[in-house]
């Protein structure tokens, strides 16, 4: 027990909410459908679950293949504002390489598995949204493709946490897919893609020196960091007021506009981080739930993580606000 327990740490189990809410979206959204399965649904969201902790593991051992991980260590005492703190189970001597890959393996062997069950019921379908999403799940980091290191990680994740997970989900769920769920699977990506870039827009400096090509590494330029984040931020919005003027969406969906705050506090802040990377924010109830704030402040990490924190509450609160809708629109 100890064991997992270390391994779904290190898998980084606070970024579950990037795929499992628009897991459990999708399955939401599946409910009124002819051909339902609540049992196929539900291992279908496990499979995700299983699927991004192995994905997060092969990005560390690609990542520490390429670069040692505690490249992020030394920046800090050179005087860069860098997060640290990646792999550092392998910096310690916590675990091995070789643990890594077997912990990766095993994790991507489970997924596998519960694959293999869907398919069986849903037939060849589904295999095809398993091959692909292994294909770019493992070229986020790794050669020869490493998209996550020519500027493409951010969007590439958001396509497969949202249309991806999605719609595989929806279809997993009921046997079909509907167009409605391709539209909302849409804004649901992008805002998984901004965690990401929020991500990068912080980590520009240890990224760009160590040849990482992140999307803000390949802007190069604050500007254009902010209006890719303006765009990528404030799209789904866009996208869903069109679903709903087209009356593909209810009219409901307009609830969805309680978010825009959050949306608009966090392009200030990053605004101000590419600004004054020195001034501090304090954490706010509306801005959703901040774990551990106190000792986040202690370690010195606190300007990384309130604004990671926004961007996957953001998320959180948009894909909960259409759960509930879908059980009562």
């Amino acid at each position: 027990m100890n064991i997992i327990r270390f391994w779904v740490k290190n898998a980084r189990i606070q970024a579950l909410p990037q795929s499992v809410l628009p897991a459990i979206l999708a399955f939401c959204l599946s409910i009124p459908f002819e051909g339902f399965s609540f049992p196929l649904g539900i291992i279908a969201i496990l499979g995700v679950i299983c699927g991004h902790l192995g994905l997060n593991l092969f990005d560390d051992y690609f990542d520490y293949k390429k670069k040692k991980c505690d490249y992020r260590d030394a920046m800090v005492h050179e005087g860069f504002r860098a997060r640290i703190g990646k792999c550092t189970y392998l910096t310690s001597g916590q675990a091995t390489v070789r643990n890594l890959l077997i912990a990766c393996c095993v994790f991507s062997f489970i997924a596998l598995l519960i694959g293999v069950v869907i398919l069986y019921y849903r037939g060849a379908a589904i295999l095809y949204f398993m091959l692909l999403t292994a294909v770019l799940g493992i070229s986020y980091s790794g050669a020869p493709l490493r998209f996550s290191y020519h500027g493409l990680g951010e969007l590439l994740i958001g396509f497969m946490f949202g249309p991806m997970v999605m719609t595989g989900l929806f279809y997993s769920a009921c046997g079909v897919i509907n167009p409605m769920i391709v539209l909302v699977s849409i804004p649901v990506g992008l805002l998984v893609a901004n965690i990401l870039y929020v991500h990068s827009i912080m980590d520009f400096e240890p990224d760009k020196k160590i040849g990482k090509h992140t999307l803000a590494v390949l802007l190069n330029n604050p500007r254009l960091m902010l209006i890719a984040l303006a765009v990528i931020l404030f799209s789904p919005y866009l996208i869903i007021g069109f679903g709903i003027v087209k009356g593909y969406l209810s009219t409901w969906f307009i609830l969805l506009g309680l978010t825009l705050p959050m949306a608009i506090s966090l392009f200030y802040m990053m605004i101000v981080y590419i600004k004054n990377p020195q001034q501090k924010f304090s954490p706010s109830l509306w801005m959703g739930p901040m774990n551990n704030w106190q000792r986040l402040e202690v370690v010195g990490i606190d300007w990384f993580m309130i604004r990671w924190y926004l961007a996957r509450n953001l998320l959180s609160f948009f894909c909960l606000i259409i759960m509930i809708l879908s059980f009562i629109v």
